[in-house]
Order: structure tokens, then sequence, then C-alpha cells
């Protein structure tokens, strides 16, 4: 155990002169508007312009980016809580050299970490981000006590809905929560399952127009998803629908909202470190 303590201060060490990764946290006010389809999709299309990006599955219990990517995870998250697995031997191979950590059975176990194991967790954390130019946690729908911890550890939030009346109260709803809580993360919006890009753009205005006239608060419209049956093709095969067809209009949108974060918004205005990620989770999971 003290060699592993000191091969890891010495790999924090290191790391502290390499990548100074974007976290992001993806969420939804509910389930079942493609919120895990958009992270995996999105990480991919940042991977195939040559970036570095490392996905969490953080849907508690309900974990699907497996099934997505039609890929069997040897070790979750959970497996490194249980401590059967260094953080680094969770990380498992996705396509197009996306790398991920599979949810398991959940993440409450977070919770009863003592000091110890939460100071080694972030240390850890802060080795694996050395390695990253992004960083993507797909949380789960909603919020919970656990999940809550990493969204406002993040730097940015990318909230995704539809154009449903009750997907748009709902995410609203988380927006508000997060909001009352940390009024500082910048959010950015994607509205999926759009008849077009009017509809989409129309969408955002009505949610971007409630945050600002009930919280004050600016928003920033990241694009649409187009209902595109060539995304449920893509399920039913197991495959993210920007490889399974590159040339849908599924697949452009996508890479149009990853060219929008990264060109439009990347360098808006300075933000925290990923220090400041580690340095916000290790406080909230002191809490109790």
């Amino acid at each position: 155990m003290k060699d592993q303590a000191e091969d890891l201060r010495i790999r924090l060490r290191a790391s502290k002169l390499r990548k100074n990764p974007r976290t992001l946290a993806v969420v939804s006010g509910k389930g079942g508007v493609g919120k895990s389809n958009f992270s995996l999709n999105f990480a991919i299309s940042l991977t195939k312009k040559g970036f570095a990006v490392l996905l969490f599955d953080m849907d508690l219990g309900m974990g699907n980016l497996d099934i997505l990517m039609g890929t069997s995870s040897e070790y979750s998250i959970v497996d490194y809580f249980e401590g059967r697995v260094s953080l680094k031997q969770a990380i498992m191979h996705g396509p197009e050299g996306l790398k991920y950590i599979a949810g398991g059975s959940g993440l409450s176990h977070i919770v009863h970490l003592d000091e110890n194991r939460v100071e080694h967790f972030t240390q850890e954390l802060s080795v694996l981000f050395a390695e990253y130019d992004y960083v993507i946690f797909d949380m789960g729908a909603g919020i919970t006590n656990e999940s809550i911890k990493f969204i406002l550890s993040a730097q940015e939030l990318v909230c995704i809905t539809t154009s449903e009346p009750t997907a748009m109260t709902d995410a609203y709803s988380m927006l508000k929560h997060i909001h009352l809580v940390d009024s500082s993360i910048p959010y950015y919006i994607v509205i999926n399952r759009v008849q077009n890009e009017k509809e989409g753009q129309m969408t955002y205005n009505r949610i971007a127009k409630v945050l600002q006239n009930f919280l004050g608060r600016e928003s920033f419209y990241l694009g649409m998803l187009p209902d595109d049956r060539s995304i449920q093709q893509a399920v039913r095969r197991q495959t993210p629908f920007i490889l399974n067809n590159e040339k849908s209009p599924a697949s452009k949108s996508i890479i149009e909202i990853a060219d929008r974060y990264k060109e439009k918004y990347f360098h808006d205005k300075p933000l925290g470190n990923s220090f400041s990620f580690i340095s916000k989770l290790k406080r909230f999971l002191f809490e109790r």
C-alpha cells in the first residue's frame, strides 16, 4: 500500500505539467430525452477532432453507455469504490479512441467514503485528468444528493431537453435548483428531437426567456438534434449514430454542436482549471 501511495504521489506531481481538461456535466430534467445518446456522440465527435476525451457514466444504477456502444465493460466505477480496481483500471476503451468509465450498479458508495478515501479518489482523478482534453460526466436524469456534487464541481453544464412542455418544465426546474446553489456555472442548452432548426431555436428561446425573466440567468444555445430515424437505427444496432451514418442529419448536427461549443464559446470567458473541479468535489464529498 505504501508503494502504491508513493507511486500515486509521483504521478500526481507529473500530472501538474500535463493537460488541463475542460469538465462538463451533461444533465436533463427528466429521463427519456436522449441525454446519454447526446453525451456519447458529442464525446466521439470531439475524439474524431483529435481530442482526448474521458466519459463518465454517472446514471446511478441505470447507466446505458455500454448498450449504446454495444460493449461490455469489465469494470465500472462501483468496482473502484468497492476497492477491486484502481480508477485507471476502471477506464474502458470505446470507439474512435474514446475512453469511458461505466456506471455499474450505482454511486451511493461515494457518500460513505472516509477522508482518506476521498483524498485518494481526488488524487487519482487529478492524475487521470492530466491525460485528457475533456472530461464529460453523463449524469442521471434529475438531481440526487450524489449527482449534485459532481454537477456543481463541473466548469460547464450542458442541459438536454425536447420541445415537449413537460421536458422544458423539468429542465427549467433542474437549472433553477442548480442556480440557487451556484449561479456561476455556464448553461449550454441542446434541444433534441425537433423537426427543423426553427423549432429548435423557438424552443430554446422560450427556455432562455424564462431563465432570464425569473433567474436573471443567461444561457447559450449549442444547437438542436433532429428527430432522425437514423438515431433509432443506430440504437438498435448498438452503434453511436455518428459512426452508424456519418452523413445523417443527426450526425451533421452533433458535429455542428461540437464545433459551436469548441469554437464559439470555448474562449468566451476564462474558467477555472481542472484543479478547481477537484477542490470543489473534494469539499462536497467531505460534506455530510
